[in-house]
């Protein structure tokens, strides 16, 4: 399970903006990793374009899957992760991204803003934090500490099964 990238956009009128995104390009080689990176916003935008205010998608894109939120105040945001990666998870992600970004940055510069203007730093911590989303989300956590409890009790059932 990995996270590629993620990223935040103001979904305009004519156009799609984004404000900042973080990228994990780090399994790809140095040559590739600069166009990997013009895809993923390229996609990104294109997805955001394309989605509607209020919705949340999930898109398949080669071996990728790009999870999008649109909120109805136009703020969006994408996640392009591989087809592992648990769609809630993921979706938990943008709703945090998103709220803690709406808090931060002020609504009046979304529209004209860029990654080079918009003061937020978030981003790369929350990247790096929700790779392993057992340690990130709870519900995650709990449901992997179930499957391993299953398992032990399964193995206990067939040893004992196996003595009598």
């Amino acid at each position: 399970m990995k996270l590629y990238s993620l990223s935040v956009l103001y979904k305009g009128e004519s156009k799609t903006v984004l404000l900042k995104a973080a990228y994990d390009v780090s399994s790809f080689s140095f040559f590739q990793r600069s166009s990997v990176q013009e895809f993923m916003t390229f996609t990104s935008q294109l997805i955001v374009e394309r989605s509607a205010k209020g919705s949340r998608a999930s898109v398949k894109e080669q071996e990728y899957l790009c999870h999008v939120y649109v909120r109805n105040d136009s703020l969006a945001g994408v996640v392009i992760a591989d087809s592992e990666y648990p769609s809630r998870v993921a979706f938990t992600l943008l709703e945090k991204v998103l709220d803690e970004f709406s808090k931060q940055v002020d609504r009046i510069d979304w529209p004209t803003g860029s990654p080079d203007t918009i003061q937020y730093t978030g981003l790369d911590s929350q990247l790096s934090r929700y790779q392993n989303p057992r340690e990130a989300d709870p519900m995650t956590k709990v449901q992997a500490e179930l499957d391993e409890t299953k398992i032990i009790l399964a193995r206990k059932q067939n040893s004992c099964c196996a003595i009598m």
